[in-house]
């Protein structure tokens, strides 16, 4: 069977579903992946994601890479059996956080320093030194064991000058070449085949953007992301650069927009176009600060309540009544309040669950609809929230 199938195309638009199938099941698609760093979500267990219904999650290489060590990991047989999840993974190369690692403005940082053959770095944690190539990046992977893997790419801020993100954009094509090199070599590090994925860069320039488009796209990769500092965190950035890039990657492959989630709306308008797949630490990350999603709030704060605002401590109803999570079913707003003035750690679960729930069930609705042929309708009742 094929890594990716189209079920249905929205008549209107670029959304389409899918199914992508791994050797740890299959994932409908259009996508949000809850994000699991160190490989945890954190405050999660394997049975809170399960019952969430989560189909696939992330771990990130550079944590993992520097503790617990993907030796350690391979000693487990990959991340699977190492964090006890039998449903897909997904890892990604490490290079934004490498290169998030240097000063910002495009040139290299005292953390960080960038050749054309990789990138040496020194660890956050302890200021020890690693280097990262294009092989070393998918020797980790491949014993990291995810089902999807990526490339090793150069992520370039935006505020960088032309002259240096051609130069990083052209890295990060001999990085293509050279991570699908490493790949084929090792396709089956646990016998199960693993997945990789090209990454367009160029930041926020249209003819460099559409140029790694067509050159990434070019290449025999099984699917297709669209990385750099703009995608996610500026939203009108990301939808020009989507608009720019989406007529030259091969319908037929998965579409990956990373970093995309922090406002349900975002969800809406990447799959507009196109995409299949996105992730976000946002909803995880504001949930253990007390913000919690719900379907409408005030002006100011669409979408988002504050628990730990004095309004709720004598609330009753849960964080929003025709929820169907764990902990709206079972507990009141001004409990969770409460858990959160008294700084218990139950509080980071509680609401976590509730923020996950909020965007999964978002997007079985959003799929629904591209299957309906609903999907501008349901974009635009929200809109009007």
């Amino acid at each position: 069977m094929d890594f990716f199938t189209i079920t249905h195309k929205d008549k209107t638009t670029f959304a389409r579903t899918g199914i992508l199938q791994t050797a740890h099941g299959s994932i409908d698609t259009p996508v949000f992946m809850p994000v699991g760093t160190k490989a945890t979500v954190k405050s999660l267990d394997r049975t809170d994601l399960e019952n969430l219904d989560a189909r696939i999650i992330l771990a990130n290489t550079y944590h993992l890479h520097l503790r617990p060590g993907e030796n350690l990991i391979a000693d487990f047989k990959g991340l699977h059996n190492f964090m006890n999840w039998s449903r897909p993974i997904l890892t990604d190369s490490g290079g934004f956080q490498v290169f998030s690692l240097g000063q910002g403005d495009g040139k290299q940082g005292k953390l960080v320093d960038i050749d054309d053959d990789g990138v040496t770095f020194t660890s956050h944690i302890d200021g020890s030194k690693h280097r990262f190539t294009p092989e070393s990046a998918l020797e980790i992977q491949h014993k990291l064991g995810a089902d999807i893997i990526m490339a090793f790419d150069e992520c370039t801020p935006d505020n960088a000058d032309k002259k240096y993100i051609r130069e990083a954009m052209a890295r990060t094509h001999a990085w293509a070449e050279r991570s699908l090199s490493a790949h084929q070599k090792n396709l089956s590090y646990y016998g199960y085949k693993q997945f990789l994925f090209g990454i367009i860069q160029g930041a926020a320039d249209k003819s460099l953007r559409r140029e790694s488009a067509r050159i990434i796209a070019s290449m025999p990769f099984d699917g297709i992301a669209i990385g750099g500092e703009s995608i996610g965190y500026n939203m009108n950035a990301t939808k020009k650069i989507l608009d720019w890039v989406n007529p030259l990657i091969p319908e037929n492959k998965p579409h990956y927009t990373m970093g995309v989630g922090f406002s349900p709306l975002d969800l809406f308008e990447v799959v507009e176009r196109g995409v299949d797949m996105f992730d976000c630490v946002a909803p995880t990350r504001i949930a253990r600060n007390g913000t919690l999603f719900v379907a409408a709030a005030g002006a100011k704060n669409k979408f988002r309540i504050n628990i730990t605002n004095a309004r709720y401590k004598k609330d009753k109803q849960a964080i929003e009544p025709d929820c169907a999570c764990f902990t709206c079913q079972n507990h009141s707003r001004s409990y969770l309040h409460h858990l959160f003035a008294a700084e218990e750690l139950l509080a980071y679960r509680l609401a976590t669950i509730h923020n996950l729930h909020f965007f999964l069930n978002l997007m079985k609705k959003i799929r629904e609809s591209i299957k309906d042929n609903h999907f501008t309708k349901l974009k635009k009742s929200w809109e009007r929230l």
